[in-house]
C-alpha cells in the first residue's frame, strides 16, 4: 500500500501533466511568449525578436500552427501569439482565433520585422522573445518547460524573475518518486474520483481528435493507411491507426485540442488511445480502463524523466511501451507483465530519433505502439529480452535508467547532428 505522501504525489503528476494544448507544445509555446511579451508591451510591437534552443528550432520547422490558415515555423508561431493570443489560457493560448485574426496575422508577418536567431544558453529548452514599439520593448523567457516564465520585463523594469533551474522542474510535483512497482500499485489503490477529471478529458479530447484524423486528410494519413493495408478486424491494428491518425491530424494543422503528457501532444495521444481501443475490444468497464489509464500515463512519465523534455530520442517510445503496461492491465495481468511489456518495447524501439515535430511522428507512433503490444504478448508467450541484450539490464527501472542515460547523454551530439541537417541540409 501506498503512503499517503506518494498517493497525493502521484494524483499531483496526472494533474500536473495531463493538461490540455492546442496543436504541437513547442510552437504553442512560443506563441505563449509572444502573447505574454504582447501584453506587456501595450501594443502591436514594430519589430520582433526571438532567440530559442535549438530543439525548439527542431520542433517547430516543419509543424503546422493551428488557428493561422496552414502557416509554419518560429515566425508564425510568434504572430499568432503576438496578434491573437490569450495569455491566461497558456497552452491552449491561441484556442480563440477568428477569421479576421488569421488575415492580421498575414499582414503583420509581411510588415513587421521578425528576426529568429539560436539562443547563446546551453538550455535545452530555452524560448526569449522581446518586442520594441518606439522607444518601448517588453521581454519574456520561458525555460525548461512549455509555460514556465522566468522572466518578464518592460523598458528594463523586471516585473518577473524565477531561477532558471536546467532540467529540474521545481513547480511541479516530484516525479522521482514514480517506479513502475509504485505505480501498479497505486492504480489499483486510487479514488477514481480523484483522477477521473484529467483521465475523462483525455480521453474526451484524444479520441476526438483521432476520430477526426481517420476522417479528414492531414499530413502523410498513416492512420487510414494502416486501416486501409490491414483492415480493420484486428484490435492491435485499430489501436496503432488511432493513435496515428491523431498525430496526423495535430501535426498537420488540426485545431482540436489534445491532452498533453510529458509536454507533448503526440505522447498522450500515444499514452491515452490504444487503452481506450483495447477496452472497448476487451468490454472491461470504465474503471478498470481509467485504471489502465493511470498506469499508461503514469509509466510513460516516468520513463520521459529521465530522458528530459527534448530530446534526440523519440519520446512517442516510452508513451508507446507506457501503453504495453496499460494493456496488459486490461487483460488483467499486474506488475510482472507490465515490467515485462515495458523492458522489451524499449528493447525494441529505443533507437528511433526525435527529428522535429511533422507528420512522420504519426508514423513513428504507430510502430512504438506496435513495440509495446508485442512486448506484452512476447511475455505472455514465455519470450523476453534479458539483462545484457544490449542496453537492457536485469530489471525494469535499471532498464528505464539506461534508456535515460542514453537519450539525455549519449545522444547529445546526435541531437546537434539532427538539428544541423534539418537547417543546412
Amino acid at each position: 500500500m501506498l503512503s499517503k505522501e506518494y498517493y497525493r504525489t502521484y494524483v499531483q503528476i496526472l494533474k500536473d501533466e495531463l493538461v490540455p494544448a492546442m496543436g504541437c507544445t513547442e510552437p504553442i509555446a512560443i506563441a505563449y511568449a509572444g502573447a505574454v511579451a504582447r501584453k506587456t508591451l501595450g501594443a502591436l510591437p514594430e519589430r520582433v525578436e526571438v532567440a530559442v534552443s535549438r530543439n525548439i528550432i527542431k520542433n517547430v520547422k516543419s509543424v503546422v500552427v493551428p488557428h493561422t490558415g496552414g502557416l509554419r515555423g518560429i515566425e508564425a508561431a510568434a504572430a499568432a501569439g503576438i496578434v491573437a493570443g490569450d495569455a491566461a489560457k497558456e497552452l491552449e493560448v491561441i484556442s480563440h482565433v477568428e477569421q479576421e485574426d488569421i488575415e492580421v496575422m498575414g499582414t503583420f508577418l509581411k510588415e513587421v520585422p521578425c528576426s529568429v536567431c539560436e539562443a547563446s544558453s546551453d538550455l535545452i529548452f530555452d524560448i526569449q522573445i522581446t518586442l520594441y514599439h518606439g522607444e518601448d520593448r517588453a521581454s519574456v523567457r520561458i525555460t525548461d518547460f512549455h509555460t514556465n516564465l522566468v522572466h518578464v520585463s518592460r523598458n528594463g523594469e523586471i516585473l518577473l524573475a524565477k531561477e532558471i533551474t536546467g532540467k529540474e522542474e521545481s513547480a511541479l510535483a516530484d516525479k522521482s518518486t514514480l517506479t513502475i512497482e509504485k505505480i501498479f500499485a497505486f492504480a489499483k489503490e486510487v479514488d477514481l474520483a480523484d483522477v477521473r477529471e484529467v483521465l475523462e478529458r483525455q480521453v474526451r479530447y484524444n479520441m476526438a481528435i483521432a476520430e477526426e484524423g481517420l476522417c479528414g486528410n492531414y499530413g502523410a494519413n498513416i492512420g487510414k493507411v494502416l486501416l486501409a493495408t490491414y483492415g480493420d478486424q484486428d484490435v492491435k491494428v485499430r489501436a496503432k491507426a488511432m493513435a496515428a491518425a491523431g498525430s496526423d491530424a495535430r501535426m498537420n494543422g488540426c485545431e482540436l485540442p489534445v491532452v498533453i503528457n510529458s509536454g507533448s501532444g503526440n505522447q498522450g495521444i500515444t499514452a491515452s488511445v490504444p487503452i481506450v481501443v483495447f477496452a472497448k475490444e476487451l468490454q472491461v468497464s470504465e474503471e478498470t480502463m481509467y485504471r489502465a489509464l493511470v498506469i499508461s500515463n503514469l509509466a510513460t512519465i516516468h520513463i520521459k524523466e529521465g530522458i528530459g523534455r527534448l530530446s534526440a530520442y523519440c519520446g512517442a517510445v516510452g508513451a508507446g511501451c507506457g501503453c504495453g503496461a496499460g494493456i496488459a492491465y486490461l487483460y488483467g495481468d499486474g506488475k510482472k507483465e507490465g515490467e515485462h511489456a515495458i523492458v522489451n518495447g524499449l528493447a525494441i524501439v529505443s533507437g528511433m530519433i526525435c527529428d522535429g515535430a511533422k507528420a512522420s511522428c504519426a508514423a513513428k507512433i504507430a510502430s512504438s505502439v506496435d513495440a509495446g503490444i508485442l512486448g506484452y504478448f512476447m511475455y505472455k508467450n514465455g519470450q523476453q529480452f534479458i539483462g545484457g541484450d544490449g542496453i537492457v539490464k536485469k530489471g525494469v527501472e535499471n532498464t528505464i535508467r539506461c534508456v535515460g542515460k542514453l537519450a539525455s547523454e549519449g545522444m547529445l551530439e546526435t541531437d546537434r547532428e539532427i538539428v544541423h541537417l534539418m537547417i543546412h541540409g
